[in-house]
């Protein structure tokens, strides 16, 4: 499903293209995005620049490369990615979607992902103008707990802990949960008056 253009104050989310593969496999490449993300799975250069090239059109889902916002003149100073955010399992019947996101490293911490997450919750629930959006009425999000820094930007942005899956990851000598996570389309829109 193609996804819209949304803009924030300091980055653009624009639909995944073929372009991106370079960028993609770096992310596959960073130890720690992989390591607090719990990605295990391995992907050739093939399967990369194919997913790039198709995922924009692939139903049931939302995928989007993050950008830098940044104008000079009236035009984008770049149009790099420089994360990545996706809406996947998307249920039309129980109105609900499962969110996804990933920074390259340099950008991590400084902003984007959170305004990238209000922005596709805005189109998530709400719709934006000439697109009404999923109109959901979930979204939910799985965080590792060796991952606190995340889990406490999700919490800010009103995802509410459900619960836990003990033990289901593996970091080197240990174990981690995972954090069930979500939010609901009222809780949102009192997180965005509030924030307002």
């Amino acid at each position: 499903m193609r996804p819209p253009l949304l803009h924030g104050e300091m980055m653009r989310l624009r639909p995944m293209v073929a372009g991106d593969a370079d960028r993609l496999w770096e992310s596959l490449h960073d130890p720690e995005g992989m390591r607090l993300s719990g990605t295990t799975a391995r992907f050739t250069r093939t399967q990369i620049d194919e997913w790039a090239a198709t995922v924009g059109d692939r139903e049931g889902r939302y995928d989007w490369a993050i950008t830098p916002g940044a104008v000079r003149d009236g035009e984008l100073v770049s149009d790099e990615m420089i994360g990545e955010i996706v809406l996947n399992e998307l249920d039309d019947v129980s109105r609900s979607a499962n969110l996804r996101l990933q920074m390259l490293p340099d950008y991590r911490g400084r902003g984007y992902g959170r305004e990238a997450i209000e922005q596709v919750l805005t189109f998530a629930f709400l719709g934006v103008p000439d697109d009404p959006g999923p109109r959901l009425h979930r979204v939910g999000l799985d965080v590792l707990s060796i991952n606190p820094r995340a889990k406490a930007l999700y919490a800010s942005l009103g995802f509410v802990e459900e619960g836990r899956l003990r033990e289901v990851y593996r970091d080197g000598g240990t174990w981690a949960d995972a954090i069930v996570m979500s939010v609901l389309e009222d809780e949102f829109r009192d997180h965005q008056g509030r924030a307002g």
